[in-house]
């Protein structure tokens, strides 16, 4: 075999790999129950710059830990205009697990994390300060689920989207 072609395989596994991992995602904030979600915040319009809103926002009382919903690496810790303090998981399934407006971040770049592992607290960084303390979270497939694209507001962007509401309710 070529060592084009082994470079081939050896990536076309790694993928394939990164898909049999199970996912298992549990709510992220500790103590969080469906009363502290409004189950139809996903894909809501209008919601401020982003013009959708393509997360959950869970709300608890500022400090409250918030866990990895899943295993994975973290690819960034830090922080952004409109997400404030925040973190990016890159979890089974070739999935991003974006954990916005943290009031501390307790996690690092390159790190390893578990369901276990504590991420950061809830807060109101940047874009939601003056609101209610909450974790915006949001789940982005790299690889494009097209068939979710719909004639809705910035429906193109739903092939790169989850709900996270329905992980949590199964």
């Amino acid at each position: 075999m070529k060592f084009r072609n082994k470079i081939l395989v050896s990536i076309l596994g790694f993928l394939i790999i990164g898909f049999l991992i199970p996912q298992n995602l549990k709510m992220p904030v500790i103590g969080a129950s469906k009363s502290d979600y409004n189950p139809k915040s996903f894909w809501h319009f209008p919601w401020g710059k982003s013009v959708t809103h393509k997360g959950v926002d869970i709300f608890a009382k500022k400090g409250t830990e918030i866990h990895s919903s899943t295993s994975g690496m973290v690819l960034y810790s830090g922080t952004i205009s409109m997400g404030g303090n925040f973190v990016l998981v890159l979890g089974p399934k070739w999935r991003l697990h974006y954990y916005a407006h943290l009031d501390e971040l307790k996690t690092s770049t390159f790190t390893l994390v578990s369901k276990n592992s504590v991420v950061g607290t809830v807060g109101s960084s940047d874009n939601a300060i003056g609101k209610a303390p909450h974790l915006h979270y949001s789940i982005v497939t790299l690889l494009p689920y097209i068939w979710k694209i719909d004639n809705d507001r910035q429906g193109w962007k739903k092939m790169f989207y989850l709900n996270p509401i329905e992980f949590f309710e199964n």
